[in-house]
């Protein structure tokens, strides 16, 4: 297939464009600066400029090509508190490839989230299905809404899929919730979790995260939702642990009502409790994660490198 992705040149759309192409896909990234075109050549990918902003590009792009892969999402904006502009934005991509891709029966596989999916206990692929009438309006919220009119594209014979992440995608090389932990616990001199520690968050390897969408673009049923989640949920006081023996600095608890000041911008999300399975997903795609779990990974030491 030639294949258009959004975010191709991102964390994890730089594993994906290998493992398509080293399945015999084409793969044409978006770029829209030259350092992510350069890097996309370099891949073996084709480039085609432009922003998640320009429509026009999307919906040519997508025509163009024989499935699609979003993965494009303006992180920059919604962790400095506009969460609302990035998660329309992604909206706005999302309905473009929709309309271009409508009566096509070409796949459309998008990333979406599985933290605070169903909190407190273990989140499968059918939940989520419906919005939740007690959720707050906007915010995070918006990208299950988004994730939502995705599946519903099935409709207009769209083969639409949706690959929900583990807020901790782990590999060497990683800038995100890991790597912000550990920063955060260099500058208090401490690696904390929130009360006891005993949350779960669910965790996958980049290299497994990407053969997932690989699998969700050749084989996915139309309307279907997947979890890559390859482990179902590791205890944040573990991670802590981790963080500690390699930093070494203490370890200590931090009140769930002072998470806010101690995780600052994550403080809202690292004391959530959210194990997720993803059996269904492994039955469906025969999905088989190989790649080491998130405390082995952190273990090998790039992450303090």
């Amino acid at each position: 297939m030639r294949v258009f992705i959004t975010g191709a040149s991102g964390w994890i759309g730089s594993a994906v464009v290998p493992e398509l192409i080293e399945a015999g896909h084409r793969v044409v990234g978006l770029a829209r600066s030259d350092a992510s075109a350069e890097a996309l050549a370099a891949a073996g990918a084709e480039v085609r400029r432009g922003s998640l902003d320009d429509l026009g590009v999307l919906r040519e792009a997508a025509t163009d090509a024989d499935g699609v892969i979003h993965l494009a999402f303006k992180h920059d904006i919604a962790f400095s508190g506009d969460f609302q502009g990035a998660t329309d934005a992604d909206r706005r991509a999302i309905d473009t490839f929709g309309d271009a891709l409508a009566g096509s029966g070409k796949p459309f596989v998008i990333a979406s989230g599985l933290l605070g999916l169903a909190p407190g206990r273990l989140a499968t692929e059918r939940d989520g299905q419906s919005p939740d009438p007690q959720a707050p309006a906007g915010g995070p919220g918006g990208r299950q809404d988004n994730a939502r009119a995705t599946l519903a594209l099935a409709s207009r014979d769209v083969r639409s899929s949706v690959v929900r992440l583990p807020p901790t995608v782990h590999g060497d090389g990683d800038n995100g919730f890991m790597a912000a932990l550990i920063g955060i616990a260099r500058e208090k001199g401490v690696a904390g979790y929130v009360g006891d520690g005993s949350n779960r968050w669910p965790a996958v390897h980049r290299s497994d995260a990407a053969h997932l969408f690989r699998l969700a673009l050749e084989n996915a049923e139309a309307g279907s939702t997947l979890h890559a989640a390859a482990e179902e949920g590791v205890p944040l006081r573990a991670v802590a642990e981790v963080f500690g023996r390699h930093l070494g600095v203490p370890t200590a608890s931090v009140p769930p009502e002072e998470a806010a000041g101690h995780f600052a911008w994550l403080g809202g999300l690292v004391g959530i409790d959210g194990p997720s399975s993803s059996a269904l997903t492994r039955e469906a795609l025969g999905w088989r994660p190989t790649g080491p779990g998130l405390l082995e990974d952190l273990d090998q030491g790039h992450y303090f490198a």
